[in-house]
């Protein structure tokens, strides 16, 4: 894309990012956007095209674009919550912290649970111009074995999940993204483990260097999003990290009738 329709996409990604247009909200026209933003129509449809690419919007007929995120299903009401009286350290260091906590569910005799803290993490898909996406072939000690992996790693205290994404992605592959998109936060293990991720997507990327965090790196390359779906199969792609950002990208272009082959 050229300037013009470059600064195009970024203020039409900076709308979304606002939430300027709520989930389902019916996206202005290409008619009302060509006059609005000075951009001629195939152009616009170019920024279109890559913002649904993204899933960032859906398709809704012809030259119909709706902000994605509607759902119909309703919040069931008097479904309480468990009472939690108390928490107990069993053991805690840097990296983990092995508690005991006094909970009630409704209707339930209270008992000793045992909860499991860990840090923060942020993990992040970079996706380039070719649909491919920048991973790390690593091997993993706990079970044993060699997968693809998103880059990704604790969030400091004090720091931003957006900054961590940005960070860890240099240190661990040499390349930085363009921009990023925070995508979800989401508990790996609601049931006993509190370990929250944050999730982003990346597009574009400049090399900047070679990896600085060399425990972490291993081999870098960019693999094609239609090499997913038989990496899954393979067993291959380590972490839940991994797998929630790359099947987040790949179900919003099946979403909208894109797939990741081209």
């Amino acid at each position: 894309m050229g300037p013009k329709t470059t600064k195009v996409y970024e203020t039409l990604r900076e709308r979304l990012a606002a939430s300027q247009y709520a989930p389902g909200d019916k996206f202005p026209s290409e008619r009302a956007l060509v006059e609005e933003l000075g951009i001629g129509r195939t152009a616009l449809r170019q920024v279109l095209a890559r913002l649904v690419a993204e899933g960032s919007l859906e398709v809704r007929g012809r030259s119909s674009y709706r902000v994605p995120g509607a759902v119909s299903v309703v919040r069931p009401d008097g479904v309480k919550p468990w009472r939690i009286h108390g928490e107990r350290d069993l053991y805690n260091n840097r990296w983990v912290k092995l508690q005991l906590w006094d909970v009630e569910p409704p209707g339930v005799e209270r008992f000793e649970h045992h909860v499991v803290r860990l840090h923060r993490v942020a993990v992040t898909a970079v996706l380039d111009d070719q649909d491919r996406v920048l991973m790390m072939w690593r091997y993993r000690f706990v079970p044993q074995q060699f997968g693809w992996e998103l880059p990704g790693g604790i969030v400091d205290a004090g720091e931003d999940p957006a900054e961590t994404a940005l960070r860890e992605v240099v240190e661990e592959t040499g390349w930085r993204p363009k921009s990023l998109e925070h995508v979800v936060t989401y508990q790996p293990m609601v049931g006993m483990v509190d370990s929250p991720h944050e999730i982003f997507v990346g597009h574009g990327a400049k090399k900047v260097g070679e990896p600085s965090d060399l425990e972490e790196a291993g081999h870098i390359e960019w693999v094609p999003l239609a090499d997913v779906p038989g990496l899954m199969a393979r067993g291959e792609l380590m972490g839940s990290g991994t797998l929630v950002a790359l099947l987040h990208i790949l179900a919003s272009r099946r979403g909208q009738g894109i797939t990741a082959a081209r």
